[in-house]
């Protein structure tokens, strides 16, 4: 990938302890867009940082001036990738953008989107959000063809199977591999002149389209369209693949499902409470979680106080259900990204209270109801239980605004393996012990369904809930490897 088209900025770091290992990671974040007349470099950055919560290890910007493209990725956020000199030099109408999480396995940058390769009808740029689940499959085959890899990725395999179908014809190239390949993936695919958005058969990762005057943008999150001043259209349907050039948009139709399976986690952690996926507002989803959660679980208590950010407006929502008082009585220091110099144990347990710290005048002497949006390891979840108590709590009782988290995901998440889940090795009462509660409840799978039934049509994925996959997945140690 290194090369005359593709600069590439950025030092290994080690990313193997984090800040919130208490939960669900995302893969990560796409943009794209063209624009002529605009500054798509500036305006992609932008989109990305409205996406930063989505992928944290890795950024990076393709533009096309309509004959070669620049590229730019590196290691870290997308303030320290990007400065404005490298921006200035991104000039054209064509760009695509994206932020990286890697599941499991190093953070490296060979592994750093949009990934760009010359091919025989010239260059091709590709960002991924998702996960294979053949991956393994496809990639002996490959090898097997002769194919050099020079990532861990499965989006380079994408890339690999594109460039050998598509012959003359790169929508029809898609639609060939869009049958090849399974999983979960949303795409932006650019060559010099074209962007193109694709969304897998079953919609389990979000992908929304948006205008801006005569030019088009695509994102993972709407919000990243309100960043940019583009007008929110729609979301890709589940199959579907939008080409937008000078023409303006085209819709071909890949592949029919006979379900829908949108990740659930979009709406319990993943997206912004300001995004819309799908017709559904996230903080709409969240606030109803929080009711259902009240149904299910009242507690006699003094005081309501979320996990931030995610946890909000469930427990906005829960107090409000069960006429309890709500308060910020943790509060998250926002300019605390990730720290890497954490060489001891000791040092590494800092971590949580770097980011979050107790409000002793509102905790002091109070019942305190804490609602959080997940466990997955439990780790976390006891660090705060001690602040909340070390803050003066007389009692603390932990609600998850989901149910446990029983099974991994191979859709793009990295919900751990299922040995380190901590609601598959202990039952109720053990997890309540390990995080120090005086009690724990969660909502139930029932509960979660139900809250969501009155505001959406389409079928979840709940896989890490009840273990039931809606897309084949392998057996083995599938989920051992480097994703996307």
């Amino acid at each position: 990938m290194a090369g005359e088209y593709c600069q590439v900025d950025g030092i290994k770091r080690d990313y193997s302890r984090r800040l919130e290992d208490d939960k669900p990671r995302e893969a990560c974040g796409i943009f794209g867009i063209f624009a002529p007349g605009y500054d798509v470099a500036r305006l992609t950055y932008f989109g990305l940082y409205a996406l930063q919560h989505r992928g944290q290890e890795s950024a990076g910007i393709a533009v096309s001036d309509g004959k070669k493209m620049n590229c730019h990725r590196g290691m870290g956020l997308v303030g320290e990738v990007f400065t404005e000199d490298l921006l200035e030099k991104m000039s054209g109408p064509l760009a695509i953008g994206h932020v990286r999480y890697s599941t499991t396995g190093d953070s490296t940058i060979e592994n750093a989107q949009p990934l760009v390769f010359h091919y025989q009808q010239g260059m091709l740029a590709l960002g991924h959000n998702g996960n294979l689940t053949n991956y393994a499959a496809l990639r002996r085959k490959l090898a097997s063809a002769g194919v050099v890899f020079q990532t861990t990725t499965d989006s380079e395999l994408i890339v690999s199977i594109l460039a050998r179908t598509c012959r003359n014809n790169l929508p029809e190239g898609i639609l060939r591999t869009m049958a090849e390949i399974r999983g979960a993936y949303s795409l932006v695919v650019m060559t010099e002149n074209q962007l193109y958005g694709i969304r897998d058969p079953y919609g389990v990762r979000p992908l929304c389209l948006g205008r801006l005057d005569q030019g088009y943008v695509l994102a993972s999150e709407s919000c990243a369209l309100d960043a940019v001043g583009a007008e929110m259209l729609r979301d890709l349907e589940p199959g579907e693949v939008v080409v937008i050039d000078q023409n303006g948009i085209t819709s071909l139709r890949a592949l029919d499902s006979s379900r829908r399976a949108l990740c659930i986690f979009e709406f319990v952690y993943f997206a912004r409470p300001d995004s819309v996926i799908d017709g559904l507002g996230v903080n709409r989803a969240r606030c109803a979680l929080g009711r259902e959660l009240a149904r299910e679980h009242r507690i006699d208590a003094d005081l309501v106080v979320p996990v931030p950010d995610s946890g909000v407006s469930s427990a906005l929502a829960y107090a409000a259900a069960a006429q309890i008082p709500f308060s910020e009585g943790l509060i998250k220091n926002r300019y605390v990204g990730r720290t890497f110099i954490r060489p001891t144990q000791e040092m590494r347990d800092l971590g949580v209270r770097l980011k979050l710290n107790p409000v002793r005048e509102v905790l002091a002497g109070k019942r305190v109801i804490m609602i959080d949006d997940s466990i997955v390891r439990g780790t976390t979840s006891s660090k705060i239980v001690q602040m909340i108590r070390e803050a003066g709590a007389r009692e603390v009782h932990m609600l998850v605004s989901s149910p446990p988290i029983l099974h991994p995901c191979y859709y793009g998440i990295d919900t751990s393996r299922r040995g380190e889940l901590i609601a598959a090795r202990h039952d109720l009462s053990e997890i309540r012990e390990f995080i120090g509660a005086d009690s724990l409840n969660y909502l139930s799978l029932e509960g979660l369904l139900a809250a969501m039934a009155p505001l959406a049509s389409q079928n979840f994925c709940v896989a890490c809930f009840n273990g039931r996959y809606p897309i084949e997945v392998p057996r083995g140690n599938f989920n051992e490897r480097k994703r996307s």
